[in-house]
Formats: C-alpha cells, sequence, structure tokens
C-alpha cells in the first residue's frame, strides 16, 4: 500500500490530535518526540502539544544543539539521542527474582512474554529508525531462536512515520538507502508541509490497521498541490544530507584492511566510552548481570544493554580478546558495515549519524571508512 501511487490524504493538526487520541482510546501508549533536558527524546505523548512544536537541530561531530524555527514545524528536527530501540529493546529489564524462605528459594517471575506486553503506537518516527526497526527485527525474530520479550512488544505497534525534512550535519541515510522518506514498515506515514501561511500533514497509508485508525478521524483528500509540496520536502531533505558514505564493496574493503594503521589512529582519540553504541538505534549487545541484596535473601537477574567498547565484553578465560580501543573500534565499525552482512544480510548502519554527533571527540564512521578506501586508491 505505501510507497509510489499510494492513496494521499491530508491532516491539520486538529485531525492529527483525533488520531493520537484514537490511539489512546484502543489501548495503545502513544510515544512519540518530545522536548526534554534540551533534546529531543521519544516519552508518552497524550496530544500534539507534547510534540516539540517550534524546535529544530543542529548537529556535527560531537556537537547537539537544539535551536528556535522560524515556524511552528512539530517535526522540524532530525533525531534526537535515543529512538524506538529504548522500547522495543530496554535498556534494562528484569528477568527473574528469587527470595529465601524457609526451605529453600522461591523465584518470582516478573511479566514475561506471556503477559499482556504493553502495545506501543510510535508517532513521528524517520525513515532510518524504521529501518533500524527492521535490522532490530532480524537480530531478534529472525532466528530459530527468537527473543520472546522482545517478539511481544513488537507484535503489537503501531507506527506512524514522519518523513524527513530537516536532515543534520551528520545524517546519511541517502548513502544507506534508508531515507529519508519513510517507504516500508508503518501503518500511516506523514509529511508536514509549512508553506505561505499552510501548515497540513500528508498522510500515506501502509497497513489495513493504518486505514482503518484515519478512516475515524477527520480528513480529506491531499490535493495535487499538498501531494507536490509533500514530495518537494523529501527531494529537499534527500539533496542536504550533512555526510556522504561510499557503500560501494564496503564489505570486503573492510575485511581486507584489519591491520590499516588508521585504526590506531583512530584509537588515539577514541575514550571507549561506548556512547555511540548505545545511541545507536541498531546496536543489539547486551549482558546478564546477578546480584544478590546485603542480606543474601533476594537474588535478581537483570539483562542490561551492553557495548562492544568494554573491556569485558569480549572477555574469556584468561582475559578479554579484545584489550586494546583499536581492536574494539575496529571491530564496532566492520561489524556494523562488513560482518553484519555475513550474520544478516543486510548492513547493521542505517545513516542516522547518531554515533558521530554523540561521540564526545567527533570521531566519524563516514570519515574513517573513506580513509581506509582512499589508502587503496579509492575515491
Amino acid at each position: 500500500m505505501a510507497g509510489e501511487g499510494a492513496r494521499r490524504s491530508c491532516l491539520d493538526r486538529s485531525g492529527l490530535d483525533s488520531l493520537i487520541a484514537g490511539l489512546r482510546e484502543r489501548g495503545f501508549t502513544v510515544i512519540g518526540p518530545t522536548r526534554r533536558d534540551d533534546a529531543i527524546v521519544y516519552r508518552e505523548i497524550a496530544s500534539t502539544a507534547d510534540l516539540p512544536e517550534g524546535w529544530g537541530d543542529q548537529q556535527d561531530g560531537g556537537v547537539y544543539r537544539l535551536h528556535r524555527r522560524d515556524d511552528d514545524a512539530l517535526f522540524g528536527y532530525a533525531v534526537g539521542p535515543d529512538s524506538c530501540k529504548r522500547y522495543l529493546f530496554p535498556p534494562e529489564e528484569l528477568l527473574w527474582k528469587a527470595r529465601r524462605t524457609s526451605d529453600g528459594f522461591e523465584v518470582e517471575q516478573p511479566p514475561g512474554p506471556e503477559a499482556e506486553p504493553p502495545r506501543y503506537a510510535f508517532i513521528g518516527v524517520r525513515a532510518c529508525d524504521l529501518a533500524a526497526i527492521a535490522v532490530q527485527d532480524s537480530v531478534f525474530l529472525g532466528s530459530e531462536y527468537p527473543d520472546p520479550r522482545y517478539a511481544s512488544r513488537r507484535a503489537g505497534t503501531f507506527v506512524v512515520a514522519a518523513n524527513c525534512g530537516a536532515p543534520s550535519g551528520t545524517c546519511f541515510c541517502v548513502s544507506m538507502g534508508t531515507g529519508p522518506k519513510a517507504t516500508s514498515g508503518f501503518d500511516l506515514s506523514l509529511t508536514e508541509v509549512l508553506d505561505d501561511g499552510r501548515h497540513v500533514f500528508v498522510v500515506e497509508e501502509g497497513s489495513a490497521a493504518g486505514s482503518e485508525l484515519l478512516a475515524t478521524v477527520p480528513h480529506r483528500p491531499a490535493t495535487g498541490d499538498e501531494a507536490a509540496a509533500a514530495d518537494a520536502v523529501v527531494d529537499d531533505a534527500a539533496g542536504r544530507m550533512g555526510r556522504h558514505l561510499e557503500t560501494d564493496g564496503i564489505r570486503d574493503l573492510l575485511q581486507r584492511n584489519a591491520e590499516h594503521p588508521r585504526w590506531q589512529e583512530v584509537a588515539e582519540r577514541c575514550l571507549a566510552c561506548g556512547n555511540c553504541t548505545l545511541a545507536c538505534p541498531t546496536c543489539f549487545c547486551s549482558t546478564v548481570e546477578d546480584a544478590t541484596d546485603l542480606t543474601g535473601d533476594v537474588a535478581e537477574r537483570t539483562r542490561r544493554w551492553d557495548s562492544c567498547f568494554g573491556v569485558e565484553f569480549s572477555f574469556m578465560g584468561g582475559g578479554g580478546v579484545r584489550a586494546t580501543t583499536a581492536g574494539r573500534y575496529r571491530q564496532w565499525m566492520t561489524h556494523k558495515l562488513s560482518t553484519w552482512h555475513d550474520q544478516f544480510d543486510m548492513s547493521g548502519c542505517v545513516g542516522c549519524g547518531r554515533c558521530i554527533t554523540w561521540c564526545p571527540v567527533g570521531i566519524d564512521i563516514t570519515e574513517e571508512a573513506r580513509a581506509i578506501r582512499e589508502s587503496e586508491g579509492g575515491g
């Protein structure tokens, strides 16, 4: 249903409010972009009043700043530091708790995948983050051993995409073929059009559930001028990417250069802090930790996000496999752009640029790939 030739409708702001209300009435927890702590982050919303109206962002290597726009755009920014991953694959999740009894231990199971999971509706999801959800679907659901907790949260999601009209200085979704226009993975997609006093949302339907919801809220067919204006928003964004990554042959390029001196050069700047992996919408590494209270009466097992930049991440008998920062950075970058293809038949990078923005020293994955390619005489 989505894509070229799809039927397009038009909502005004009150119609978007009705759409959000309709989702809440259907039992969804509606998650959308909000302005909090000087950043755009995904949190629960009740109406368009919770969206970051009139706010844009400036991003570059190690730089993130919000600024006031000269209009009332609700989606006038690129991406913030978090993504839908926070809700579908939470940073911390209690797996079980055990309490000492008179004759042993009693396990207290938290709500598991068999319990009624939260029903999330995501509003304003960028095309790059839709691609990231597809990547995590492949990771968590694409094997003979799917993750039941991820599956339970993912099964009931409703997604309203927002095509990007404001790429940042670190965006390169065009290079990765993931944006700025959403082409799949959504129930409804919006393109925000602001010009000559007009403020509307051109809507495309991507699923039967999206069509059913749209039918219940005030809307009208988009005019030819509105459809053309929506296309222009996306086309303009595609021409204003802040970064470019040449992907042709990159899998083999990185595998040929496992001992390239560039890894050591970047390690001299890298803090091995793991910010890039925490901000990345596709990174899926986790660790399982066991802990007891001081009395020894209560024990817990928790799953938490982990990072391949940690010294202990690759720890085996005798020590860590990747003891150097250079080795850990090489592992991260070559996994994203090279060996991810071997594991999942796709790239692990969607071009959102978060790893560049949120790196304290501004290390740039596109620049590192370019430097290695140029050392072989490539452009």
